[in-house]
């Protein structure tokens, strides 16, 4: 699955290739096979594609992969090497906590000055002074060299740890901007140490907040929704998700929120990004979500709600509420339940809905309104009228009197407009349904 959290962070990075004239390069990581699979990369490409990043644009450059690489890692590991800048090591963890007789301390630099010729290769990290990251976000961000241990950049076998690839590849493809989330500063110093010795100047660094729940904990896989492919599944818009995504850490400065792609880019600035925790609000998502989606011109609604709708259900009739149902959902997933009433034999209906109110005068509400259904004209001002009178008899007014008409009708409590769902739905088909209520009832 592909996380809202790199989500974000690939529309900061693509706000700013567009901005600049620059590139958004797409790189696949793919050296560690137990996590490489193609539909895994096909996933990345195609969730990434949903929110506008993909090669329609001459901002995209990809997508590449760590994998093509190799001979230029092993180069640079060697490259390291003959600059005194890294070395071989034999250690075991083992044997470095026989010697340090701690399990928590890092690596004590014991094979530094042996001149080995194989095993793994570490870098040499300074004694003293300080590693300072320049960040766009959070300014100015020093590590004690001391702190650093000793850290590898190949194993054994010559094959190079993510730390270094990941710097190569960059170095390769030219980034000028490394823009991702917070937890990867930590990282940084090591990076920064290694472009430094391959006798390359660092990329700009960028790291963005790090996106939170309700309880201000990380957003986490096995606890929260994070899937950009599940929001797309429900029925969110793109646009609808890469504004709010847009908005996690951001804002334009003028209090508007609402606002398409083309208007955010020309105001997006690193600076202004706020490096506290974005709390990710699902209700505020959906708020977003329904506004766009009343925003749609009518047709491409109709367009939009295909998915949910099933085979078989007549589009001529769906086109004739779309409207009614366009204003009383927030996700495209929900015009399901809206509609389903129309094309079903008789409708879905909901245990609780039915319970709340089938009750009290539900049956000689019922029992009226079926009388004056045989001849009442079928336009949604005339059913009304016909169910007001029934209410009045009952002494209920027009909002208690539908209740139960509204669940025989629809099966729900909620939904389209009443009257204007009897008239789509037809006269013999809503009569049919108030009788089956009725019967259920008396049961």
């Amino acid at each position: 699955m592909f996380h809202v959290g790199g989500a974000r962070s690939a529309l900061f990075n693509w706000a700013l290739a567009e901005q600049t004239g620059g590139k958004f390069v797409l790189r696949i990581e793919d050296t560690d096979a137990a996590r490489n699979r193609p539909e895994w990369t096909e996933g990345i490409i195609s969730a990434l594609a949903w929110i506008g990043v993909n090669d329609d644009s001459q901002a995209f450059e990809g997508p590449y992969f760590q994998s093509s690489y190799e001979e230029q890692h092993r180069e640079a590991v060697a490259k390291l090497v003959a600059g005194g800048r890294a070395y071989y090591c034999t250690c075991t963890r083992d044997e470095v906590k026989a010697r340090t007789g701690s399990e928590h301390q890092g690596y004590d630099g014991f094979c530094r000055d042996r001149g080995l010729s194989e095993g793994a290769v570490r870098f040499r990290t300074p004694d003293e002074g300080v590693t300072v990251i320049q960040d766009l976000v959070r300014g100015t961000v020093e590590f004690p060299n001391n702190a650093m241990e000793d850290f590898v950049v190949a194993r054994g076998d010559g094959s190079p740890l993510f730390v270094l690839a990941n710097v190569v590849d960059d170095v390769e493809m030219r980034i000028s901007h490394v823009v991702r989330a917070e937890e990867h500063l930590s990282n940084t110093p090591k990076q920064q140490l290694l472009w430094e010795a391959l006798g390359v100047a660092p990329p700009t660094w960028a790291h963005v907040p790090v996106i939170v729940n309700e309880k201000r904990q990380k957003l986490s896989k096995r606890r929260d929704k994070v899937a950009l492919e599940s929001y797309r599944e429900e029925g969110y818009l793109a646009e609808a998700m890469v504004n709010y995504l847009m908005l996690l850490g951001w804002g334009p400065g003028d209090d508007r929120e609402i606002m398409p792609w083309s208007e955010m880019v020309p105001l997006f600035r690193l600076e202004d990004v706020n490096p506290s925790p974005a709390f990710f609000d699902e209700k505020k998502l959906r708020a977003f979500n329904g506004e766009y989606i009343r925003a749609l011109p009518l047709e491409e609604f109709v367009a939009r709600c295909e998915p949910w709708l099933e085979p078989g259900w007549d589009r001529e009739t769906f086109a004739k509420v779309a409207e009614l149902a366009q204003t009383r959902i927030a996700v495209l997933s929900e015009i399901t339940a809206n509609v389903d009433f129309l094309f079903l034999d008789e409708p879905v209906f909901d245990q609780a809905s039915w319970d709340k109110a089938m009750k009290n005068s539900a049956a000689e509400i019922l029992t009226g309104y079926l009388a004056r259904m045989e001849t009442v004209d079928m336009d949604p001002e005339s059913l009304k009228t016909a169910l007001e009178e029934v209410g009045l008899e009952q002494g209920l007014k027009l909002g208690k009197a539908q209740a139960p008409v509204r669940v025989a009708v629809t099966g729900r409590t909620v939904g389209l407009p009443l009257f204007e769902s009897i008239e789509v739905l037809g006269r013999e088909r809503s009569i049919e349904r108030l009788r089956a209520a009725l019967a259920r009832l008396q049961a």
